[in-house]
């Protein structure tokens, strides 16, 4: 009876000690955070990291395609961003094949409607679920790696994974495909989104989408930031007189 007493008691304890070690494997794969609250932070900073900044930014576009050469081009668009949530754009050169200006122009139409309803395209409980992937670094800065499962199918809606600064919990980088593609002749859309702080406003630098797209087959446009302007700097620009930048 005491010997059954006694693996009845390390019976339980061991099943005790395996419930410990499992809660602090689940604890501890956020280092101090838990997941809901990785998110909570990511949820705010989106709200304010650039609420109240108006500015003006030139982007150059880059349209290749692997079989088809007459498809590369090169596009010039300068973007206007005026809070709470308003933009617009203006295409100052274009080069190349045509095909890139169409696509250029609705890849920026879609940006411009989904300002007037950004909470559609954010990082949030509303949009998607949200998976603990592990630690990662982006930029040399250490970032929460989770995981994206949008919870609609929607061509603003990204299926991949995002890296969260783990100081500032501002987006560093997004990675994945489409949730739905834009088009009956898109297969698939790959894209790979990068962010970095741009004179004090946490903006999306650069972009690379690849298209499968039917019959012609895949095709690549890219685009980086080349110019950011300040409500100022823009406003001096109306009078012909460029404001100085800081050092």
């Amino acid at each position: 009876m005491a010997a059954s007493v006694a693996m009845r008691r390390l019976a339980v304890g061991a099943f005790t000690m395996l419930c410990y070690v499992a809660l602090a494997q689940e604890n501890s794969h956020t280092g101090t955070m838990s997941l809901n609250s990785i998110v909570d932070a990511l949820e705010k900073t989106q709200a304010t990291v650039h609420a109240h900044v108006s500015y003006q930014i030139v982007r150059e576009y880059r349209l290749s395609g692997s079989k088809d050469s007459r498809a590369d081009s090169e596009v010039v668009a300068e973007v206007d961003f005026r809070p709470p949530a308003s933009k617009d754009y203006r295409i100052q050169h274009s080069s190349g094949g045509n095909r890139g200006l169409q696509v250029v122009k609705r890849v920026l139409d879609q940006e411009v409607a989904s300002s007037s309803n950004p909470s559609r395209t954010a990082l949030s409980r509303d949009n998607y679920n949200f998976s603990y992937v592990g630690e990662a670094t982006q930029d040399g800065k250490l970032c929460y790696l989770l995981g994206l499962r949008p919870k609609r199918k929607a061509a603003e809606l990204i299926s991949g994974q995002v890296w969260i600064d783990e100081h500032s919990f501002v987006v560093r980088h997004i990675e994945g495909e489409l949730a739905k593609t834009p088009s009956w002749w898109l297969r698939k859309v790959s894209v790979k989104l990068t962010f970095a702080d741009v004179e004090g406003t946490w903006l999306q630098t650069g972009m690379q989408a690849t298209a499968d797209v039917r019959i012609v087959g895949p095709h690549t446009l890219t685009s980086h930031i080349l110019d950011y302007r300040t409500a100022n700097e823009v406003a001096w620009a109306g009078t012909g007189i460029r404001a100085a930048r800081k050092p």
